[in-house]
């Protein structure tokens, strides 16, 4: 956006170069120039000094006050009271006014527009206003050419409701070229399978990136010392390959591992945005359960995907994601089942071993199944896909690049909590 006159040049300055143009030291184009207008604002405001050069003044004024009706008036103070309440409750965790959220609210509510600094002013004059603290500038640079080069991967856990009785952990895949929402999820607990679940949409939806980029999570990552208790304590980090890591390898995707919370800030401020949101409205809404807030968190996705500003890119995600389609500009490939699997439930699954006993059995969990196709005492791979609507695990057995068997057990009689 250009500067104003009146912020660039005080008027001794702006006089100084009409006088030059009047005399003809200087060409109209380097007057304009100079000053950064066009011919026509140019010549209005010479006219403006050549009428009344002593009373001339580019200086702006309003001439009269902004006004708005007395019943918009009444919904901003609402507003503000309701921000004020929720501010003052200690179980819930906002510290300052989010006018920008208000702004909304009255749109959306009420049908009013008004603008950001008229919501402010108000706030300021009835004191509903906290001075921010300055905080440290991050390095906000998009590092990607492309979209589906680097996926941001991870999830926040948190009282999203100060009315609900527990916390939930938010899932968010995040494409880092046009910071564009792939995929967001409130689950009441956070499991291998719930990631993975993340992954099979993302990957069915968009494609298949170039790259993952999560935290140290164990669901992500095995780092020798931590997670050693569980394995064999000879292995060395990344010596073991979880769950969620395998569907990538099948995948051929690449992973890059966050070492610090500083270096996931891209994932991380629209978490912040988010949490705000949804916060403020579950409050307001009086949610208690986790559906009416998953709802909230679809209307905040899209507004933040196909109507919100990003203050990096400075535009909003989901144009300069379709724009980056169009030009080419994707690292984002189709999805493909590779041989010998025959559905994308041999990809995106929960994966375990075990051995054909001398009654041509295996047993999960002290639940025993029948195999036929495989010898006795050799291995099979299980490769299960839950579906936790139906409370089914579809169990399905490979023994050499060979499907053998499919069974439909429920996910209690195999226990997939550790999952």
């Amino acid at each position: 956006m250009v500067q104003q006159l009146h912020k660039k040049f005080i008027d001794e300055e702006v006089k100084s170069i009409f006088e030059k143009y009047l005399s003809k030291e200087i060409e109209l184009e380097h007057a304009l120039q100079i000053l950064g207008i066009k011919k026509r604002q140019f010549f209005k405001l010479l006219k403006e000094y050549r009428e009344a050069p002593d009373g001339f003044s580019i200086q702006y004024k309003r001439s009269t006050a902004r006004r708005i009706k007395s019943s918009l008036e009444r919904i901003i103070i609402k507003e503000l009271e309701k921000e004020k309440k929720m501010i003052e409750n200690k179980d819930i965790p906002i510290k300052f006014y989010n006018y920008s959220y208000i702004k909304d609210q009255i749109y959306e509510k009420y049908q009013e527009k008004v603008s950001l600094p008229t919501i402010i002013l108000r706030a300021k004059e009835n004191d509903f206003y906290i001075p921010k603290k300055e905080k440290k500038i991050h390095d906000r640079e998009v590092i990607t050419n492309y979209i589906g080069e680097l996926i941001q991967h991870d999830s926040s856990h948190h009282l999203w409701s100060p009315y609900a009785e527990a916390k939930w952990y938010l899932i968010t895949s995040l494409d880092d070229h046009s910071r564009f929402m792939l995929y967001a999820e409130l689950i009441e607990k956070e499991t291998t399978w719930a990631h993975i679940l993340a992954l099979e949409s993302v990957f069915l939806t968009f494609g298949v990136p170039l790259r993952y980029y999560p935290d140290c999570h164990s669901i992500f990552r095995f780092v020798q010392g931590r997670d050693s208790i569980w394995r064999e304590h000879r292995k060395l980090t990344d010596d073991v390959v979880t769950q969620w890591l395998q569907v990538l390898y099948d995948c051929n995707v690449q992973i890059t591992y966050a070492l610090s919370p500083q270096a996931k800030g891209k994932i991380e401020r629209p978490y912040q945005w988010l949490q705000d949101r949804l916060v403020r409205t579950c409050a307001r809404e009086n949610v208690k359960r986790i559906e009416p807030a998953r709802e909230i968190l679809r209307h905040e996705i899209d507004r933040y995907n196909n109507r919100q500003v990003h203050s990096t890119t400075r535009e909003i995600p989901a144009i300069r994601f379709e724009r980056a389609i169009k030009e080419k500009k994707t690292l984002f490939r189709e999805f493909k089942i590779k041989p010998p699997f025959l559905s994308t439930k041999d990809i995106f699954c929960l994966k375990d071993e075990r051995t054909v006993d001398a009654y041509h059995k295996i047993s999960i969990n002290n639940l025993q199944l029948k195999v036929q196709g495989a010898p006795i005492r050799e291995k099979i791979q299980l490769r299960m896909y839950p579906n936790m609507e139906t409370g089914l695990v579809e169990v399905r057995f490979w023994y050499k690049n060979k499907l053998i068997e499919v069974y439909n057990v429920k996910n209690s009689d195999i226990n997939l909590v550790h999952f």
